[in-house]
């Protein structure tokens, strides 16, 4: 067996365990639901249906994503860290596998969350979408930089007494050159404006930054 399929096959395992856990405890997964309901609601109400501009609805829909993002993935690794099995996970996997199982579990987790949150975005807020492909390949494009961004971030605040304070301040900041570009793609889509591929370009080079940067700095952890 090559060690590719080796790894591939372990973190596939770590989904699955992640995934029956989160099942048996869905206290993140509905944290972030409930953040996100509440901002958009309360946000929505605090508008009193007044036009918004494009590019305000657009960053306030990464606020409420980064914040609801913040809320669920934290405590990614606390399973482990709470009984003592994160050193003997990578006795019977490799580092590689537990990072990147980790991190595809995120990934779809934020997905899911993201399928909730567009569309009560839009309803909420009365927005028109022109350009339905690029939002969702803006979307897309920037919850693969949250995973592979949050992922690192949990294993580093897995041990930190303030980890609720403590992540979103170290996350912000290593998302950030994802946020800027994606508010603008995100806007262009509302809007049906002309965009530049370099900047789709560019989000998904970051992305690529963040999972290599992910990949060998984890091994260090």
């Amino acid at each position: 067996m090559k060690l590719s399929d080796s790894r591939f096959k372990q973190g596939v395992a770590i989904v699955r365990k992640d995934f029956v856990i989160g099942l048996r405890r869905r206290a993140a997964f509905a944290a972030m639901m409930m953040f996100a309901l509440t901002a958009v609601a309360s946000l929505s109400l605090s508008t009193g249906g007044a036009f918004v501009e494009p590019r305000f609805l657009a960053a306030l829909l990464w606020v409420v994503i980064f914040f609801a993002v913040s809320a669920g993935i934290a405590g990614t690794f606390d399973d482990e860290a709470q009984a003592g099995t994160l050193p003997t996970l990578k006795l019977y996997a490799s580092a590689q596998a537990v990072l990147f199982g980790k991190m595809l579990g995120v990934l779809l987790s934020l997905i899911a969350l993201a399928t909730f949150i567009l569309p009560t975005f839009l309803i909420l807020f009365d927005v028109a979408v022109a350009n339905v492909p690029l939002l969702l390949a803006t979307i897309l494009l920037g919850l693969i930089g949250l995973a592979a961004a949050g992922t690192l971030t949990a294993a580093l605040t897995t041990s930190a007494t303030v980890k609720g304070g403590l992540f979103p301040i170290l996350l912000f900041p290593i998302t950030l050159p994802i946020f800027l570009p994606a508010i603008a793609l995100t806007e262009t889509a509302f809007t049906g404006a002309a965009f530049a591929e370099s900047s789709l370009i560019v989000t998904a080079a970051f992305d690529a930054i963040l999972i290599t940067a992910s990949s060998i700095l984890y091994d260090y952890l």
